[in-house]
């Protein structure tokens, strides 16, 4: 099915709720790569459930991959379906409204805000937003991404109207942090639920275009957040009200990623690359800290 514009502004799902516990706050941080040092005493409070702290960025896999179903279809709706074959992540973006604790349960429910034609032989943007409420009703967590899909433009959606990407400064940046990926990060990041091929099957890899399996884009994601902790927070994740980034190019696990940072007040900007290759893996980095 193709992307049937406006009727996909209507499409999303209905609330689901669920758990999670420090089991998956903690796997969530070693797949990250926290806690690679257990003496390291700042690190071990992600992975180790005395006085646990939670990532910020785990809300991207703490909801699971439970099977929601969608909303009840309007009359004479055109339900949409994009190729999933020709789907890239775009970007992402975490907002905690209150920081999360170690474990709790929630009520997710998501929908498509926003659908971008950028032409018949250019694709398209699809813009989807998540919301976790509490059991009282109150949002704690705003997830937006954006996925490229590459085989589905000319639907005659809008072409313009996206938000800007967050705009780095030009100056040298203030700072810069190295984090070493482990030649597994993949296979043990995947225990969070992606289970795609691509990051644990050579051969899956290969046919993809991929000399060998590729790390999860949300993995570098969650990398960013993790050098922002360290060089900026002081390990504090309470600090961070939201972080979002766009995908730019693959990690290969046991690669090197350079995050470099600029500090202005509350505002963090970031981009992330990998010196060996050459390669800038993630740009348009921003993380904004709580007043």
């Amino acid at each position: 099915m193709p992307i049937h514009y406006p009727d996909i502004l209507d499409q999303g799902t209905q609330p689901r709720t669920f758990s999670y516990g420090d089991k998956d706050v903690m796997l969530y941080a070693l797949g990250v790569g926290l806690g690679a040092d257990p003496m390291n005493e700042t690190e071990l409070a992600f992975v180790y459930e005395k006085g646990l702290k939670v990532v910020p960025t785990a809300a991207t896999v703490l909801a699971g991959r439970g099977q929601a179903e969608p909303l009840p279809t309007k009359p004479g709706h055109r339900p949409s379906q994009p190729n999933y074959l020709m789907l890239v992540h775009g970007e992402q973006k975490v907002e905690l409204h209150r920081p999360l604790p170690s474990a709790g349960t929630f009520t997710t429910e998501s929908r498509t805000i926003g659908a971008y034609d950028k032409g018949k032989d250019k694709g398209a943007v699809l813009v989807s937003q998540t919301l976790w409420k509490d059991e009282a009703g109150e949002v704690v967590a705003t997830l937006t991404g954006s996925s490229f899909c590459r085989g589905d433009g000319g639907f005659g959606g809008p072409a313009e109207g996206q938000p800007e990407p967050h705009a780095i400064p030009s100056r040298k940046p203030d700072l810069s942090v190295d984090l070493a990926t482990r030649p597994d990060q993949a296979l043990l990041y995947r225990l969070n639920g992606d289970r795609n091929p691509l990051h644990s099957d050579p051969d899956v890899a290969r046919r993809a275009g991929f000399p060998r399996p590729i790390l999860h884009g949300l993995c570098t994601y969650g990398l960013t957040c993790r050098a922002v902790l360290q060089a900026i927070t002081g390990y504090d994740p309470d600090q961070i009200a939201s972080h979002q980034a766009r995908f730019s190019a693959p990690v290969f696990p046991g690669d090197t990623v350079t995050v470099d940072l600029w500090t202005d007040g509350s505002v963090i900007s970031f981009e992330a690359r990998v010196k060996d290759r050459g390669a800038t893996v993630i740009k348009n980095g921003k993380t904004v800290l709580r007043g």
